[in-house]
């Protein structure tokens, strides 16, 4: 099943069962699929893609969410904390640390990088095959302890 169509299946639970959080949140992801598709030339975002939609959604808020806790607002940070969750659904599973730093150790083995100066050349390389399993500050803080 699509993502679209998963999200449209999340909508309809959301409206069933009248939960604001997630309606905003599952809306944000349905004009950004939306958007991308009437943006280009291409009719269908392919799921490349769409993992790059999610994961930039996830990050503005939780970017929102850490102004707002500098402001101490938690009223406005918990909104955007529970739409991280779920838009959070619709991502593969984040690698934890230990296999974050396995996988980043293979491809520096791999690349033949060898100090801090070669990190563009790792960096590349991780996003790529990283994309959607793990976040891109921990992939460089990971690139970064490993290099260092």
């Amino acid at each position: 099943m699509s993502l679209q169509a998963n999200v449209m299946d999340a909508l309809k639970e959301a409206m069933k069962s009248k939960d604001k959080v997630a309606l905003e949140a599952l809306r944000a992801i349905k004009s950004a699929l939306l958007l991308a598709q009437t943006s280009g030339t291409q009719k269908e975002v392919d799921e490349a893609e769409e993992l790059a939609i999610l994961q930039r959604l996830v990050k503005q808020r939780k970017e929102s969410a850490a102004i707002y806790l500098q402001q101490n607002r938690t009223d406005l940070a918990e909104p955007e904390l529970a739409q991280v969750e779920i838009i959070a659904q619709f991502l593969p599973s984040q690698m934890n640390e230990e296999a974050l730093k396995a996988a980043i150790a293979a491809i520096i083995a791999q690349s033949g990088a060898s100090s801090i100066k070669d990190m563009g050349k790792v960096m590349g390389l991780a996003s790529k095959q990283l994309a959607g399993k793990a976040d891109g500050k921990a992939i460089s803080n990971v690139v970064k302890q490993l290099l260092g």
